[in-house]
This record gives structure tokens, C-alpha cells and sequence, in this order.
């Protein structure tokens, strides 16, 4: 929040005016300069925003130098404990972390969103073999503008949950069916009784000649992996992500600028 006793002063072309401090939850400060252009005529340059906030977050907080992680105010040393991504992806969508109940409708929701629509899954037959898993996941996202095309700022006729949800679950499919293309070897669909990261598992490591056996240690592993990577603050990829969303395109197309961005 703005602290009302302290800001700072600008002296430029016979013009005195004062940019107030920002102060966020962690006590660190930026000076608010939202008005500098229309009071001076001037603007900033910072190359690369290696000084510059572009947003207010209540969602991450992240000090690499202090080794300090925290998602909605909660300290990543707590969340780890709960050993469940889902739990944490609920967290960082709603505010909060789920009840039971909550829980288990969100749980339910990934599951029934977890499969490609068929004519989705032909598309991965013609990339070539040595594609970047990161580069054919960026298309496939983008391909899911034409599955569900009014999911935009200008038609939001989805429930957000939804959208959310569709996208958690369709990602894990998707890199697991890139992999599996990447190594020749036929894709495996998703389970409805298996778990979020024990699905994904299960559609990395199966085979036909080869059953995968689900170690729940590899789950509860892969689960604190995925809580530590579940958001990255104001980075490269999400500054993409709302620079390409703020012309108003199609849900898929900008998370398929971040994914390009972050590869």
C-alpha cells in the first residue's frame, strides 16, 4: 500500500512533482510513477524491466537472495508438507487452499478434462521425431483455440473454474503424449482412478510390454517437484502472458506465448 508520508521528489524542466512510494507485503518499495507522462511529458526507460514492477500480485512472492518462496502468504516449507500439487493449484487460483470438499470436486474436474479431444491426439503423428517437447506443447495449446473457441475476454462463457481446470489437466496429457512421440513409443491416456501426478506417471512410463508400477514415493516426490515450479512470480513468461492477453485474444494463444516464451 501507499505510504502517505513518504515519496519521492522529481525536478525536470522548471517542474517539481512528487511520485509516491509503494510499499509491498514483504516492506519492499517502488516509486509509483503512473502519472510521470501525463505531468511531464516525459517517460521511463528501463531496459529489459530489470527495475521496473509492472503489476500489483497478491499471488507470489519470491526473494531468490533470501531463499524465500511464498504463494497467497503461505511459506513454501509449509505447502511441501501438504504433498499435493492439486491442493496448491486450487491455492493459487482461489486465494485459499480447498476444504475436502473442495478438494475433491477440483480433483474430479481435472479428471473429466484430462483427455484430448481424438482429433487432437492425430496432430502429434506428424510433428517430427526430434521436435522440443516445449515447442510442441506451445502448438498444441494454441491447436485447443479451435476445441473451444470462445474462451476470451470478449465471450467468457465458461466457468472459469473450467478453463482453469482444462488447462492443469490437458498439460500433463500433452507433454506426456510429446515424450511419448519423442521416443517412438504409443501414447498412453489418462486413468480416471489415479491421482494427478500418479497419472502422469503412469502416461509417461507405461508400456504395452513393459507395465508401469506407480512408486508412491515417485508420486509424492513428483507432487513437491510441481508445488516448488507451480508459479514464477512476474517472470519472462507471465509478463508474456499478460502483454499478449491484453489485446483481448483467445485464452489458449496467450498461455501458448508464454510456454514459447519460457522455452
Amino acid at each position: 500500500m501507499n505510504s502517505e508520508s513518504e515519496f519521492a521528489v522529481l525536478k525536470i524542466g522548471g517542474k517539481e512533482i512528487k511520485l509516491p512510494v509503494v510499499v509491498g507485503t514483504e516492506g519492499e518499495k517502488a516509486f509509483d510513477i503512473a502519472q510521470l507522462r501525463k505531468e511531464t511529458g516525459y517517460v521511463s526507460l528501463d531496459q529489459s524491466l530489470t527495475n521496473t514492477a509492472v503489476c500489483y500480485s497478491s499471488i507470489t512472492f519470491i526473494d531468490g537472495e533470501k531463499g524465500i518462496l511464498r504463494y497467497r502468504g503461505i511459506p513454501i516449507e509449509e505447502l511441501v508438507k501438504t504433498e499435493a500439487f492439486v491442493k496448491v493449484a486450487y491455492l493459487l487460483v482461489h486465494g485459499t487452499l480447498p476444504d475436502e470438499e473442495q478438494s475433491r470436486l477440483f480433483s474430479t474436474l481435472l479428471n473429466k478434462n484430462s483427455l484430448l479431444h481424438e482429433d487432437m491426439r492425430h496432430f502429434f503423428d506428424h510433428f517430427p521425431r526430434g521436435a522440443h517437447p516445449m515447442h510442441i506443447l506451445s502448438t498444441m495449446i494454441n491447436a485447443l483455440a479451435a476445441f473451444y473457441p470462445n474462451v476470451d475476454l470478449l465471450s467468457m462463457d465458461e466457468d472459469i473454474e473450467l478453463s482453469t481446470a482444462r488447462l492443469i489437466s490437458m498439460v500433463r496429457t500433452m507433454a506426456a503424449m510429446a515424450y511419448k512421440k519423442s521416443i517412438g513409443e504409443p501414447v498412453v491416456y489418462p486413468r480416471h482412478d489415479l491421482s494427478y501426478c500418479a497419472n502422469f506417471l503412469n502416461m509417461m512410463f507405461d508400456s504395452p510390454v513393459a507395465p508401469y508400477k506407480i512408486s508412491p514415493e515417485a508420486v509424492r516426490i513428483l507432487n513437491i517437484l510441481l508445488i516448488l515450479h507451480a508459479d514464477h512470480e512476474q517472470n519472462c513468461s507471465t509478463t508474456t502472458v499478460r502483454t499478449i492477453g491484453s489485446a483481448q485474444v483467445n485464452l489458449y494463444a496467450t498461455i501458448s506465448a508464454g510456454i514459447s516464451a519460457l522455452s
